[in-house]
Formats: C-alpha cells, structure tokens, sequence
C-alpha cells in the first residue's frame, strides 16, 4: 500500500462519521467525498466523475428508520484508490458499489452490538453526567478505527481481485463493463425523475 492509499483510508474514516456519528456537514457526500480524495490521487477529473456517478447511483437511498444506504465515501474511496493502480474506473466503480454495499451490512450489525455499550455508558452518565464527554469521545475514536480498518481491508482485497480481473476479462466484457457504468448516471436520473413529479403536484 502507498503512502497515498494510506492518507486516503484514513481521510475516509474520518469522513464517514459525517454520516451520522458526527458534525453531518454533508462532506460523507458523494459529490464531496470524491473530489476530496482526488486531491490526494491526483486525478481531479476522475474524483468528479465518480463522486457525480456516485450521488446520482444512490440519491434515492435516504437513511430514514433502519434503512441504511450504502455508503458513498466508501464507494469513491475503493474507486479511486483502485484506479490509481492503473485500473480503469469502470471496473473500480464496480468494486466500489461492491464495498459500499458489504460496508452498510457491517454497519448494521456494528450497530446492533453497540446496545450494551450504550447501556453501559448510560449507567456511568446516570452516575455522573460529566462522563458523557468521555463517552462521545470514545465511541467517535472507536468508530474512526473501525472504519479506517475496514476501509483498509476492502482496498488491499480489492486490489488484489481487481489487477486479477481486469487482466483476465475479455474485452467484450470490459465493453460490456464501461457501457454498465456509462449508464449509472442515466440509472440515477430515472430515479429521481419520479420524485421530482411527486413533489411538484
């Protein structure tokens, strides 16, 4: 892993608190996010592509209730730090709608088991209020490494499967492939032309 790989994995952790742990500033975006990373990759064209493809492919996906969308900071962070590998963004883009999706059943499941923390710290808060500072700063700080681990572990496996891939798909499937992903902003505009009509009404 590079130097750069390794700022992006931990630019992305600290982004993906923006999505609901902390702040939500909206930098947890794709349209942010994607940007963001290409400072560091270098390829602006490419982080506005992907972070455009990415807000477009999950715009319908609101985090209401339970419903957790796939996580956009995800998707432009394998995208990207995949494609500075030579990769070519229609194969990583498929590789970072993969993560996002592995990355919100995570989630999921990281949140069901955070119950007995909760009731923990609620019982150390109800004793003394002034632990809930020690609280937000642990529960944001464990959340930080967890995603930044996790982040991690997706690029490393995905640059593995991803050189392997795209150097052993036949090109009707690589046409096939950047077709599929010339389409996604198409895809993402048929979603929201229904919502548009229903608020206009």
């Amino acid at each position: 892993m590079t130097p750069a790989i390794f700022a992006l994995c931990l630019l992305a952790a600290f982004l993906e608190l923006d999505t609901t742990y902390a702040g939500q500033l909206t930098f947890s975006r794709g349209i942010i996010a994607a940007p963001i990373f290409s400072l560091i990759t270098g390829d602006t064209m490419a982080g506005i592509q992907v972070g455009v493809f990415t807000e477009l492919l999950f715009a319908d996906v609101n985090p209401l209730g339970g419903i957790l969308p796939p996580s956009a900071v995800v998707c432009s962070l394998v995208t990207l730090a995949l494609h500075t590998l030579g990769i070519e963004l229609y194969i990583t883009f498929i590789f970072g709608v993969i993560a996002a999706l592995l990355f919100a059943i995570i989630e999921k499941y990281r949140r069901k088991s955070r119950f007995r923390w909760l009731i923990y710290w609620e019982q150390k808060i109800t004793q003394k209020p002034t632990t809930i500072y020690q609280a937000i700063s642990m529960s944001l700080l464990t959340s930080f490494l967890i995603n930044f681990l996790l982040l991690f572990l997706f690029i490393w496996l995905g640059s593995y499967l991803a050189v392997w891939i795209s150097s052993h798909l036949p090109s009707q499937a690589q046409i096939a492939c950047n077709f599929a992903y010339m389409a996604v902003p198409w895809i993402g505009l048929a979603a929201l032309v229904p919502e548009f009509r229903l608020k206009t009404r």
